[in-house]
């Protein structure tokens, strides 16, 4: 999780701590990225295989 965190801040969606807690913030953050990228086939707000790998597409490894 905290992989996710660092890549969801290079993008903009997350300030908070890289804890690795997958909380409300969180969230939050993977669904705002998944709106504004229109991903379609996860569930809003879980970090599934199509969020994962547009997300990984558009950051660099932490």
């Amino acid at each position: 999780m905290v992989e996710l965190q660092l890549r969801l801040r290079q993008v903009g969606f997350y300030d908070g701590d890289a804890d690795g807690n997958y909380d409300r913030d969180v969230e939050n953050a993977v669904r705002g990225y998944q709106l504004t990228r229109v991903i379609l086939q996860d569930e809003s707000g879980v970090y599934g295989v199509a969020t994962r790998a547009s997300l990984e597409s558009q950051t660099k490894e932490p």
